[in-house]
């Protein structure tokens, strides 16, 4: 049994029922987790108590940090209350706590009074908390004054902290029974990325029309999808697109996206096992030549040395404006009517989204206050968007997406990305600056201008700020940038490629970095589109472009029209026979080699001399019909082939 969607848990149990190794397996994947130790060392000469501390200890993994507060029970709400939002408490267990508690040296005290701090604690603890407690108002009545004051001590404990967490868990002969599931599924619903103005219309200028947007009243996870092909649940046993999410921090808004989290890593095998497999098959010359990449890649992220092409594709658009001077030049209301022109099926995007078969899934993201006067987002509404990108991701991956086409359109995207590319790879902002284009197609240098000052005053305000992940989204990303990240890492702990196309895709891979530097790995670039913020990204994430098409279809569109080509190239390598010379003379039932063939049996008409059978052998003194000619000048000095080409591929 697994649970779900808590925050704080209380894990109930018998002697010897199991339930401190179930509380230890809901924080098993928890990259930080504090033990809590409430039981004393006990008598020195009872070795069987002193035996089960020991077992207890074992189990713990040596990552762990342990903590005991059996010297002073009132101290456990203290603990609880300083944690952090990136740790996970386990306190095992609160049977030692109450009989620490109930201890003569610790009297006289109010005990209902530290009972009352600890469910408070726990009500109001930033924190995951699992506490273990046994179970014990099952059993008959004790016969003694301290062992009836030690049951009613603990059954009063066990209710005040059952009220205080999300879930209670009984457990009985191993098997755990909820009691108490939490208030808010995971599944139920999507965190609201609040406190923004939630809109369809553009946040830049007024000149746009109500007419001509589609309003959408809150920003929530959409349900609308257009042109989306049945797609079955990739969910077969085995099949690495189906891979669940690890186990990470949560809170009761959602998961808790910190620095340094440990996420899959593609498979270190199987790709150049592909890339190998590529030379044995029956194509001429150096065959996909760089589209061998393609290939490496997707072996990687499947798993797997003969890959398949992805068949069922999603693409998130993500809709965000930035206000202020970074988006100088943009025409007020234009990338709502984009936003909502694919929300209709209709535009570039949506037509090669249903051209390619795939999904199209319009998200609207939090608009962005100008950067040169403040930040672009409230540290709340980071935290909110990366989670709602995380279960964007998520919702994909359940859905059986075997590939994620991460697509923006929002006025100001550029800027920021720029902004993004300065704080964190060090570039000067006219040099990520793409140029700024008219509706007609001329040049704007008044506008670009304007957005390079509006990057350099925004760089300026921030200097001596801290350049963390969640530091640069608040400060200069903006929504959009933020809910990248977040899908990101997501479709990296889902094992879900992503193909990115655009700055913000990029900004969000550079941003991604600080918290996962394993998201880059998961990323596949198709083209750079000539823009420079997406070429320095690449450079610095070690994403090679595989195409130069040079396309300003608008971020998103330019990868879809590639889709078929990198999918063309994975169905190729993987139906492909192996070449006939590096397979057996027996399996291919083709003519012997030279070595071993039969001689004609046939007499020619000018071999009179020549008795026919099948043993008859060539002269092995005569004269050759050619003998290579020894070169004139300085050369190489045998002109026998390679065993094998220098470029690893077989000869053409």
């Amino acid at each position: 049994m697994s649970v779900e969607g808590w925050k704080t848990i209380l894990v109930l149990g018998g002697i010897r029922s199991g339930k401190s190794e179930f509380a230890e397996s809901l924080v098993a994947d928890a990259p930080v987790v504090r033990y809590i130790a409430t039981a004393g060392e006990g008598d020195p000469e009872d070795t069987e108590w002193a035996t089960r501390l020991a077992a207890h200890r074992a189990r713990r993994p040596g990552s762990w940090t342990s903590e005991e507060t059996a010297g002073e029970p009132r101290r456990l709400a203290d603990v609880i209350s300083s944690a952090e939002p990136n740790e996970t408490l386990l306190v095992d267990d609160l049977g030692g706590w109450v009989t620490v508690l109930l201890d003569p040296d610790h009297q006289p005290a109010d005990d209902l009074a530290t009972v009352a701090e600890l469910a408070e604690a726990i009500g109001s603890c930033a924190a995951r908390v699992v506490l273990v407690s046994p179970e014990v108002g099952l059993s008959l009545v004790p016969t003694t004054p301290l062992g009836r004051a030690f049951t009613d001590a603990l059954g009063a404990v066990n209710r005040a902290v059952a009220d205080a967490c999300d879930s209670v868990v009984l457990v009985v002969a191993g098997q755990p029974v909820p009691l108490k599931p939490a208030a808010v599924p995971p599944t139920a619903a999507a965190p609201s990325v609040a406190a923004a103005p939630a809109t369809g219309t553009a946040s830049v200028g007024s000149g746009s029309s109500p007419d001509d947007v589609e309003p959408t009243p809150e920003v929530q996870l959409p349900d609308v999808l257009t042109h989306t092909p049945p797609v079955a649940p990739n969910q077969e046993p085995g099949n690495p697109w189906a891979a669940p999410t690890m186990a990470l921090p949560m809170v009761s808004t959602g998961l808790v996206i910190q620095p340094g989290m440990e996420l899959p890593m593609p498979d270190e095998y199987a790709g150049p096992q592909a890339v190998d497999r590529l030379a044995t098959l029956d194509v001429p010359g150096a065959g996909l030549g760089v589209l061998d990449r393609v290939v490496g890649f997707a072996a990687a992220t499947q798993g797997t040395s003969t890959p398949q092409a992805w068949g069922s594709v999603r693409v998130l658009l993500l809709h965000g404006d930035h206000a202020g001077g970074a988006s100088a030049g943009a025409v007020a209301g234009e990338s709502a009517r984009r936003a909502a022109q694919a929300r209709a099926g209709r535009g570039a995007l949506a037509r090669l989204a249903a051209e390619s078969g795939a999904s199209l899934q319009v998200v609207d993201t939090p608009a962005a206050a100008p950067i040169e006067d403040g930040p672009a987002l409230t540290v709340d509404q980071v935290e909110s968007a990366l989670r709602y990108g995380w279960r964007l991701a998520e919702q994909a991956a359940d859905a059986g997406v075997q590939l994620l086409v991460l697509a923006a359109c929002g006025a100001g995207t550029e800027a920021a990305a720029a902004a993004v590319l300065a704080a964190t790879a060090g570039a000067e902002p006219p040099a990520v600056l793409g140029r700024v284009f008219t509706d007609a197609g001329a040049i704007d240098d008044a506008a670009w201008m304007i957005r390079c000052a509006a990057v350099r005053d925004a760089l300026h305000r921030t200097r001596h700020s801290p350049r963390g992940a969640k530091d640069v989204l608040s400060e200069l990303g903006g929504g959009d940038v933020a809910v990248a990240t977040g899908v990101l890492l997501g479709a990296t702990a889902r094992r879900v490629p992503v193909l990115l196309d655009g700055p913000v895709g990029m900004a969000a891979g550079m941003v991604s970095r600080d918290l996962a530097g394993q998201a880059r790995h998961w990323c596949l670039l198709a083209d750079h589109g000539g823009h420079p913020a997406v070429r320095l990204a690449a450079d610095v994430l070690g994403l090679n472009p595989l195409l130069d098409l040079r396309m300003d279809l608008g971020e998103g569109a330019n990868a879809l029209v590639a889709l078929p080509l990198l999918r063309s190239v994975l169905a190729l390598a993987a139906a492909l026979p192996v070449h006939p010379s590096l397979v057996g003379d027996e399996a291919l039932d083709e003519p012997a080699t030279p070595e071993t063939a039969p001689v004609d049996t046939a007499p020619d008409e000018d071999d009179d001399d020549v008795e026919p059978g099948p043993t008859t052998e060539p002269d092995r003194d005569a004269e050759p019909d050619f003998v290579e000619p020894e070169p004139a000048g300085p050369g190489p000095t045998s002109t026998e082939p390679d065993a094998q080409p220098a470029s690893g591929w077989r000869a053409g």
